[in-house]
């Protein structure tokens, strides 16, 4: 799993909850590294397994060959209470790490395969995660 080597603060303030409210990305937009990428439409937190469960598929789809980048970083810790605490008593205890996407923002890329495998991996890794996301592929000039 995917977690940051140090945090200057253990525990963020909770944020908006509507994350299609937020507006579009404006960085990590395009295609930077590979043929293929999967972009998100909707906005979500995507936690680290998440993360990993996608890049999992991917690689296993790909076999050896090919490449492929992840273009996001969980660095915001989310906490959740224990069971049956009752209201008050503090916030809870840091549980792991999040990606907040927002719409427009590349996740992952591969490249090195042909079309089709790279499509269907993407299309697999589409199904780990709790956003909508589009597959795109770099423009041919």
């Amino acid at each position: 799993m995917l977690f940051p080597k140090k945090v200057k603060h253990r525990k963020w303030q909770t944020g908006r909850k509507n994350p299609n409210k937020r507006g579009a990305d404006t960085r990590g937009v395009t295609l930077a590294f590979g043929s293929y990428g999967l972009k998100a439409q909707t906005g979500a937190r995507v936690t680290s397994n998440q993360i990993e469960a996608a890049r999992r598929v991917i690689s296993r789809q790909m076999g050896k060959v090919g490449k492929v980048w992840i273009r996001i970083f969980p660095d915001r810790p989310y906490t959740a209470k224990a069971a049956e605490v009752g209201m008050g008593k503090g916030k809870g205890d840091p549980q792991g790490f999040v990606f907040e996407v927002k719409p427009g923002r590349i996740l992952f890329e591969v490249d090195g395969v042909s079309e089709t495998i790279a499509r269907e991996a993407l299309r697999k890794a589409n199904m780990k995660l709790p956003i909508k996301t589009k597959i795109v592929s770099r423009e041919i000039a």
